[in-house]
């Protein structure tokens, strides 16, 4: 079969479209036939060895995928030969077939395409687990502010934030980006590179009760400056590449709370939180309250092309990488 495989930490130039031996599930393992994989901004850090999972080299690159049963390991009874699946990897989506543990799927729901399944499970769980989740808990009527708006995560948590009867106010870096997220459903966008985000945050909604920020640097600089008292930030990541450092002394007068959100660790820690909300997702998603905005497709050949895209920015939403011609 065909993998995009790592065989050394050099970032994009390490991409290498190899044939290898189809994989065999281990116990409690799904083996699938992939149809179509989503990227995400973990896979250009894993690249270079700067995401905290480090597979061993080599590796197949890859961390979303839907796709076909055609197999099972031994003790692995959640699914059956046939089921049409969708999940998130540690490794190993962007392959023409994979070996995972049954944990990490979910079915496909009926109705939606190889395309919307690949890039539905990583970034809609996230942002979902996320912000239902009692640790943040956002109410219906509560503002909840975006950064990233018009990325893959950023995307899904405008979506969930509005399913979750929240205010949404989205910010991107410019106006197109900001259109981009008021179409998906946002009340206000803020275009952080001509506006200054607390002060439009103040007068567009007072201040922000939760805080979703993938972006950190200064966006969450920015939001130490407008949230709400007793109001709660919630970490994904560090696309700016900037991690900051968050002065206490916000902590403690506004009493606010910092809280991380590492998707992989609950999946791993906590797998029934994330089936509950792979269900919540579901129902959301037939009742016509999410949609995973896709905004390229590439094939497998091209994943280089796909996450050079990504790195550049050119994307409102998701990536995906259709690998077997039903995608």
């Amino acid at each position: 079969m065909r993998a995009i495989r790592i065989h050394e930490l050099t970032g994009l130039d390490a991409l290498k479209l190899d044939d290898i031996p189809p994989p065999v599930p281990g116990p409690k393992e799904v083996h699938i036939r992939v149809h179509a994989a989503g990227t995400n901004f973990p896979d250009t850090l894993m690249i270079e060895g700067k995401y905290q999972h480090k597979p061993e080299l080599p590796f197949t690159l890859g961390m979303e995928a839907a796709g076909e049963v055609v197999g099972l390991g031994d003790g692995a009874d959640r699914f059956e030969i046939g089921d049409r699946v969708m999940g998130f990897f540690d490794y190993g989506a962007y392959a023409e077939e994979a070996a995972i543990k049954e944990d990490y799927l979910t079915h496909v729901p009926d109705g939606m395409d190889w395309a919307t399944a690949a890039s539905f499970t990583l970034t809609h769980a996230t942002s979902y687990t996320a912000l239902a989740h009692p640790r943040v808990g956002l109410k219906p009527g509560e503002v909840l502010l975006v950064h990233g708006a018009a990325g893959g995560v950023g995307t899904t948590a405008v979506q969930c934030g509005k399913a979750l009867g929240a205010t949404v106010v989205a910010t991107a870096g410019s106006d197109d980006k900001v259109a981009f997220a008021l179409e998906n459903g946002a009340d206000h966008g803020i275009n952080y590179a001509e506006e200054d985000i607390r002060e439009r945050v103040k007068e567009l909604v007072g201040g922000a009760d939760v805080v979703y920020d993938p972006v950190g640097g200064e966006a969450f600089m920015a939001s130490l400056r407008c949230i709400n008292f007793e109001g709660r930030i919630v970490v994904i990541g560090f696309a700016s590449g900037e991690i900051p450092k968050a002065p206490a002394n916000y902590v403690l007068v506004k009493n606010i709370s910092v809280v991380g959100f590492p998707v992989g660790t609950y999946r791993r820690e906590r797998p029934e939180l994330i089936h509950q909300s792979y269900d919540d997702l579901a129902g959301l998603w037939a009742e016509g309250r999410l949609e995973p905005r896709i905004s390229h497709s590439f094939t497998l050949e091209e994943t280089r092309e796909a996450l050079v895209t990504m790195l550049e920015r050119r994307v409102l939403g998701k990536i995906v990488v259709r690998i077997s011609g039903e995608a």
